[in-house]
């Protein structure tokens, strides 16, 4: 994290908790400060990357006079989206669900979003990331009240994302069979052991050989860079092949699955992060645009795998229920 959020951070909890308040307590709530910005800024550094998305920034979450919060919410982020030739601008509130299929609203709390996006006569969207990492964004009219609260689960919210048709979102299927396979050159014994099952063997090797086969398990020449990256954001099976001159490694995608184009970015960044780093630093991104650079055209690449019959579809998804505002634009 960078310095000058880390100042913004401790600022933040001591304003909210009193700048009396103990090492524990600011720790405490830097910490639940801290969740809530890696969220913000991975929606943001995603919805720029897709490509439709025009503007994307934080709104000030400090409202004055005091009064103001029992009527208002003021959202996370205000985005500005490209569709159907349109520049749409939008209010949007990040949410994570952490092991919950659900997300609830007080009938207090989406009154008060309602009054926000009424008040500067935009659309509230709510952008929600769930347990497996997939993103949707959908408006808040998509929430239905229960008992009480409002309520929406993740499988309605996937039906009305609008993630696709607003930001650029895609997504990509990886044919069975596809992957990258590397032959490693035998040239010199430097051990051998005597193990339970067999021998094992310590080689020095060349690597003398990579190419990469599609869903007909068929060579593939001549693979761009950016083509490459899929295999980046595949969980791909690895065996070995030893024969008496080479080590072969077969690293192949043993079933065909789904994948959204915002789920390979992440997938691509931890891949490409240093060994020791776990998590992807969205505020470093969000700050340099450096990591992307190379990733820009990503659905370029993908279309050159389905040529060459390493993806088998490509799927543009679209919205179960048009929203209002965006209805008008398609008369």
């Amino acid at each position: 994290m960078e310095s000058e959020d880390i100042e913004r951070l401790v600022h933040e909890a001591l304003e909210q908790i009193g700048w009396d308040a103990d090492a524990e307590q600011v720790a405490k709530r830097v910490k639940r400060l801290h969740y809530g910005l890696p969220r913000e800024d991975e929606f943001s550094v995603i919805c720029g990357w897709l490509g439709n998305c025009q503007l994307i920034h934080k709104l000030d979450q400090h409202q004055f006079p005091e009064k103001s919060k029992s009527h208002y919410q003021v959202p996370d982020l205000l985005a500005v989206f490209k569709y159907k030739e349109k520049d749409i601008p939008v209010l949007i509130e990040v949410k994570t669900s952490g092991k919950k299929n659900k997300l609830s609203f007080t009938p207090e709390y989406k009154e008060k979003l309602e009054n926000y996006a009424e008040l500067l006569d935009l659309p509230m969207l709510i952008a929600w990331k769930n347990k497996w990492d997939v993103w949707a964004l959908v408006s808040l009219d998509e929430f239905k009240v229960a008992n009480k609260n409002y309520n929406l689960d993740f499988e309605s919210a996937l039906k009305s994302s609008l993630l696709g048709i607003l930001a650029g979102d895609f997504a990509y299927t990886l044919g069975a069979n596809s992957g990258v396979h590397i032959g490693c050159k035998k040239e010199e014994l430097v051990s051998a052991n005597e193990i339970e099952n067999g021998e094992s063997q310590y080689w020095s090797v060349v690597v003398d050989d990579v190419y990469f086969t599609n869903r007909l398990s068929e060579r593939v020449k001549d693979l761009s860079p950016l083509a490459q990256k899929i295999f980046h954001s595949w969980d791909l099976d690895e065996s070995e092949e030893v024969t008496d001159t080479h080590i072969i490694i077969h690293c192949i995608a043993d079933e065909t699955s789904m994948l959204f184009a915002h789920m390979a970015l992440t997938r691509i960044l931890k891949f490409e992060s240093p060994v020791d780093e776990t998590n992807v630093h969205w505020r470093s991104i969000l700050a340099t645009n450096s990591s992307l650079a190379r990733l820009e055209s990503f659905r370029e690449g993908i279309m050159e795998n389905l040529s060459k019959k390493i993806v088998s579809h490509v799927l543009e998804p679209q919205p179960q229920n048009l929203p209002n505002f965006l209805e008008k634009y398609n008369n």
